[in-house]
């Protein structure tokens, strides 16, 4: 038995639901005691609110996305980073070596937190860095328009400050190019899939599945309103439905009946539910947000496979959804090629036993 702790970014659900999927593992054999914030910190308190002795959950101060006007904004968003750095992130890494030492942590994984690594290399505990993000690092993007690439070669410095230095590195994502120069010690593996995702078998029941941010304007919603079949909406909460699109509540169970059993998928374009939505071959529709270059990335990989489309959240328009859904047909090939091949939970958990059976540096 290893005790094992966790720290992950707080932003939506992405990194919660990679990280629950791991704990879920690990549980059964480890002590793991997990540092979050803001959506994550909600996520993991329901998700292991009963029967995990050995899960324990702390709130720490984390980043989150800022908006303006129900858009991402790119420079609130950055100064808040900024703010964190210069107010929080030195207490933080105080008050966390403190409770390694108390705890008696054995190893580290961090799915893109700052603190964390800080910690344990100040105490040569060793580190796993799980995440999305170090693609950007990471993975040869020369495919992309040159827009983003730049953004890409941007964003990667804030990568590089979060975590500067691993025992290893996993990248978990959807697409899978080659790796760079200088980066061939990273392993690639896929999102880590729910249990419950993994075990669905899916079908078809003729409805639309979406599940779009909290920040989505209504012009978005209102493009959902005539595809042509019943649409069921995530991520807004409960309301009055608008002609055949109905809102729902988000309930974990719920949505991975939905997902399994949806005839294609209208929604945000975060890795962790492109990558579900691929294991069970269901076409997608993404929304990325203009100024969102992550999700622009995901989306132009996920058109390149040819497993799905993508238009602006901004632009997006009834012509567009009804388009997609009269040609889910072209998908078919490109989705039964990866279907049930997606998950990369096997993988993490082998570099997270190799990197424990490790002797630790006197």
């Amino acid at each position: 038995m290893s005790r094992i702790v966790i720290s992950l970014c707080g932003e939506g659900r992405g990194h919660a639901t990679r990280v629950s999927t791991l704990v879920g593992s690990l549980e059964h054999d480890h002590d793991v005691l997990i540092w979050t914030s803001a959506d994550a910190l909600a996520f993991l308190r329901e998700h292991f609110a009963v029967g995990h002795p050995r899960v324990q959950i702390e709130e720490i101060p984390g980043v989150v996305f800022e908006y303006s006007g129900g858009r991402l904004d790119v420079m609130k968003s950055i100064a808040a980073g900024l703010d964190y750095q210069a107010r929080l992130l030195g207490p933080l890494v105080d008050r966390m070596l403190r409770t390694l030492d108390e705890f008696g942590a054995d190893l580290a994984i961090t799915d893109f937190e700052p603190a964390l690594p800080r910690a344990a290399g100040r105490l040569g505990i060793p580190l796993i860095s799980v995440d999305h993000q170090h693609f950007l690092l990471a993975y040869d993007l020369d495919s992309l328009p040159r827009t983003l690439q730049w953004n890409a070669w941007f964003m990667s410095h804030a990568v590089w400050m979060y975590v500067m230095e691993a025992s290893d590195t996993v990248v978990s994502a959807f697409f899978r190019p080659p790796l760079r120069r200088g980066w061939e010690h990273v392993v690639q593996v896929g999102p880590l899939l729910r249990s419950e995702v993994v075990a669905a078998t899916p079908r078809d029941d003729g409805f639309i599945l979406s599940y779009l941010r909290r920040h989505t304007p209504f012009s978005a919603v209102e493009a959902l309103t005539d595809c042509g079949m019943p649409v069921r909406v995530y991520g807004l909460g409960h309301r009055d439905p608008v002609g055949k699109v109905s809102f729902h509540a988000i309930d974990e169970a719920a949505f991975v009946n939905d997902l399994a059993t949806c005839h294609g998928l209208v929604s945000a374009a975060g890795n962790q539910l492109i990558g579900e939505a691929l294991h069970l071959g269901k076409p997608l529709l993404v929304l990325p947000e203009r100024a969102h270059s992550e999700q622009l990335m995901n989306s132009y990989f996920l058109r390149s496979m040819g497993c799905g489309d993508f238009c602006l959240l901004e632009e997006v328009t009834p012509t567009h959804v009804r388009s997609f859904v009269e040609g889910l047909g072209r998908f078919a090939a490109p989705l039964a090629a990866v279907a049930g091949r997606m998950d990369g939970t096997a993988d993490v958990l082998r570099v997270i036993r190799h990197r424990l059976d490790q002797p630790r540096p006197a």
